[in-house]
């Protein structure tokens, strides 16, 4: 790919970025497809924010930016306007430049969905248990109340005060009937005997410590699908125990390709060269 004088630039915003896979996904993209278009990593400090907002306004040629940690919700204040299922959400990890305008966006909620349809389930009706109530699940718990017409959501969570106001809010803004209780082995084993979906959004079995999962594997049945969010590993020791089980499981790699594939449609306007963006993250983490 030339750069040129005209060349589109979207680019990264949080700290730290430097492990980001993300400049390497898009430019892979933008190549694929022969779209004047490069994708660079932005750290910028907290107390720089604002300036760097101001920045994307007055520089032509910027179509968007991803926008990671620690600024998903303190970037809201900056933008001209948010997208409705980012605004329930309250962050955004994706903005359009647009005739001037800064747009918010949060495909981690539609990257969620998507790659849950991607692995063949029929999210209407299902009975879905979420494990850890953060960010992520933030996000993942309003794509399905809002758009994947769940038939309920038990939110299982380790911070008490953080699972509460999920809940409350969830309750209050979607008609989804909602459960919340502590994470543990006690409230596990009832929820998971009679749920569909489960979505572990914790970072326990994340690397180095990949031994570690928060489900025991005998609470474990064939009639569940299990997404986990972790992608480093691919395969964690919660997808093994599924597996074995006889579930049906989705990798985090297919959230975090898709919430990428929605931002480059979003930017570009063209469908995602998919499997490029796919083959560079397997790549990476085999």
């Amino acid at each position: 790919m030339t750069i040129t004088a005209q060349t589109q630039l979207c680019g990264l915003l949080g700290n730290p970025v430097d492990h980001s896979l993300s400049p390497a996904i898009h430019n892979a993209a933008f190549e694929k497809l022969g779209l004047n278009f490069a994708y660079l990593a932005f750290p910028v400090e907290d107390e720089n924010l604002e300036n760097a907002i101001l920045g994307i306004r007055a520089l032509g040629h910027i179509r968007g930016f991803s926008v990671t940690i620690p600024h998903k919700v303190s970037i809201i204040p900056f933008l001209d306007s948010v997208e409705t299922t980012a605004k329930h959400i309250g962050s955004v990890n994706t903005i359009i430049k647009d005739r001037g305008l800064l747009v918010g966006s949060n495909t981690d909620a539609s990257g969620a969905l998507q790659a849950l349809r991607q692995g063949g389930v029929d999210l209407a009706g299902q009975r879905v248990v979420m494990l850890g109530t953060g960010g992520a699940a933030r996000a993942i718990a309003f794509g399905l109340c809002v758009e994947g017409h769940i038939a309920n959501l038990t939110l299982l969570g380790i911070d008490d005060n953080e699972r509460r106001a999920l809940a409350g809010d969830l309750r209050a803004k979607t008609q989804t009937k909602i459960t919340d209780q502590s994470l543990s082995i006690s409230t596990l084993g009832p929820v998971l005997a009679n749920a569909q979906l489960v979505i572990h959004c914790t970072p326990i079995g994340m690397h180095p410590k990949v031994e570690q999962s928060c489900v025991p594997k005998e609470l474990l049945h064939s009639k569940l699908t299990v997404m986990d969010i972790v992608y480093n590993p691919l395969n964690t020791q919660l997808l093994q125990d599924a597996q074995a089980a006889g579930c049906r499981t989705i990798q985090g790699m297919e959230m975090f390709l898709h919430q990428a594939v929605g931002q480059f449609e979003l930017w570009t306007g063209q469908p995602a060269p998919v499997d490029t963006m796919r083959n560079i993250l397997t790549a990476h983490f085999q």
